[in-house]
């Protein structure tokens, strides 16, 4: 009697068909395999002569872009001088990630016409760092217009929440996790308020007041957005060694560099 009673409950299931949450055979793709060599090529902008917790970030990242490169997907350069490229070197790159550095004063106009022309960027932490004393107009427009504020201090992790949960870098983080210790740059105007902006993460106010020495008491406080005019995308953590430990954090580093090569507007290399 048992034994018909679960015949009949297969059947029962078999015909009622897939879970309507599982997708249908029709829904997968077929792997991918990169036949025909490396992908695309990616550009590492960094500099040595930073503080401290900067290079250790900085060192860290070159590591974790190039061990990504396990199987040849893809090719990944360094250099601590942009100016050291031409236009035409620079158009190789469909991405350059800025690790804690901006383009020098001589190579401005070098990066600006290769954002112009579609080009991609990634920049960590102090790769948007800017004041008064900047004087990079286009930097500022870039980057939806907000300058250097305040910081808290010492670093320390703090609880992070999403703003946008269906975006394609944050589609698969939790709604709310704990970064590693990092420092934690505050803008002014607040980018939120550039309607161009599109803050993806932010500090969550629960961890107000922050810091020890210099202590954050509230306000608005995003830590990871895009430019919807641009091919880009900030993510302010990148201070000391402690960014690559947690995996969801690598994840959302990954997500952000799927994200930004796959609009490639020369096509999306990770199709070929």
């Amino acid at each position: 009697m048992k034994r018909t009673l679960f015949l009949l409950m297969l059947l029962f299931l078999a015909a009622c068909g897939r879970p309507s949450s599982e997708p249908a055979a029709s829904d997968y793709r077929e792997t991918n395999y990169a036949k025909n060599g490396p992908r695309f090529k990616l550009l590492l902008l960094y500099d040595d002569r930073a503080e401290e917790a900067h290079v250790q970030f900085d060192h860290q990242a070159i590591a974790f872009f190039n061990k990504l490169t396990v199987g040849e997907g893809f090719i990944v350069d360094s250099t601590q001088n942009l100016g050291a490229f031409t236009a035409d070197q620079l158009k190789e790159y469909t991405a350059i990630i800025a690790l804690n550095a901006a383009p020098s004063r001589e190579a401005r106009t070098l990066f600006e016409n290769y954002m112009e022309n579609g080009g991609g960027w990634i920049g960590f932490h102090a790769a948007a760092y800017n004041d008064s004393r900047t004087q990079w107009p286009w930097f500022l427009r870039f980057l939806g217009g907000g300058v250097f504020k305040c910081n808290n201090w010492p670093p320390q992790p703090a609880l992070l929440e999403l703003d946008r949960k269906d975006h394609p870098v944050t589609r698969n983080l939790p709604d709310t996790y704990v970064c590693p210790a990092t420092e934690f740059y505050q803008w002014t105007p607040e980018p939120r308020e550039n309607p161009d902006i599109e803050v993806l993460v932010s500090l969550s106010p629960r961890n107000f007041p922050m810091g020890l020495k210099d202590i954050v008491y509230g306000g608005d406080f995003p830590v990871v957005w895009t430019n919807r005019n641009y091919r880009m995308i900030y993510i302010n953590m990148g201070h000391g060694d402690e960014q690559f430990s947690d995996a969801t954090e690598q994840l959302l580093f990954i997500n952000a560099l799927q994200w930004i090569v796959s609009n490639d507007p020369n096509g999306n290399p990770l199709d070929k």
